[in-house]
């Protein structure tokens, strides 16, 4: 039997490298995004903010397929900038996406999840380890992300249910032009703009979507999954060497290539 797998922001960038990667090896796929997508697996249109359409959208998948093995939860949104410019609602809807509806629809899932003994992927991000001066609430949802999925897997590991994050370095996609700018980095001089600068250089120069959507095959592929995958050998050494060094030569290092 076909595995069924579900992902979240399948629409672009590392979600539809992922479907369509698993599609191609062989598993069910269904994506749930904003808006229509025209591709080879089925797409339900639905925001992960909004937890009543999300359990509609398991419960007739489960009706459909009678299983769900693997739930991916990638959707996100990303805002730049000086905190003291961003504005509340900005500050509560990267911590409502990123992070509070990933925990939401985590609790959603975990039910289907016993029922197959399936996977429970999670996307944060390098710089939920190594937070990035001007990214400070996007840094702080991934780790929230990291640590999340960390203490859940010791919930559900006892029932067979297996959690990993999946922490991707600079990554080619469509986040760098949909990212939230917020205020105008004025009395900052000019670190703000030197910063948002170079985070989006080296994303457009990052890897492929693929590079992440293998990554993820892989775990799902694993009888023991790892609680947590960098992609990318340099970013694997990036986060050793944190775990190594005090944080504030840590801090320093980044304040000197993003501040």
């Amino acid at each position: 039997m076909k595995k069924v797998v579900v992902i979240t922001g399948a629409s672009s960038g590392i979600g539809l490298a992922t479907a369509r990667l698993l599609l191609s090896q062989g598993y069910r796929v269904y994506g749930i995004a904003r808006r229509e997508v025209a591709e080879p697996f089925e797409c339900f249109r639905g925001d992960v903010n909004d937890a009543a359409r999300i359990k509609e959208i398991f419960a007739a998948i489960k009706e459909r397929e009678g299983r769900i093995d693997a739930v991916v939860n990638n959707a996100g949104m990303g805002i730049a900038g000086e905190v003291e410019s961003a504005s509340e609602e900005k500050i509560r809807t990267i911590f409502d996406t990123n992070l509070t509806s990933l925990a939401v629809i985590s609790s959603l899932a975990i039910p289907y999840l016993r029922e197959t003994g399936g996977n429970l992927v999670n996307l944060s991000s390098v710089a939920g380890e190594l937070p990035i001066p001007f990214q400070s609430c996007y840094s702080a949802t991934k780790a929230g992300v990291l640590n999340f999925s960390l203490a859940l897997d010791g919930e559900v590991r006892r029932f067979g249910v297996h959690v990993t994050a999946i922490l991707p370095g600079d990554t080619k996609t469509g986040f760098t032009a949909a990212r939230v700018i917020e205020g105008d980095g004025s009395g900052y001089g000019g670190s703000v703009k030197r910063s948002i600068g170079r985070m989006e250089h080296d994303e457009q120069n990052g890897k492929s979507p693929d590079t992440v959507a293998c990554a993820i095959a892989r775990v799902l592929k694993k009888k023991r999954p790892p609680l947590r995958v960098t992609v990318g050998a340099s970013y694997r050494l990036f986060a050793g060497l944190k775990r190594l060094l005090p944080t504030r030569f840590v801090n320093w290092i980044l304040r000197k290539m993003y501040a």
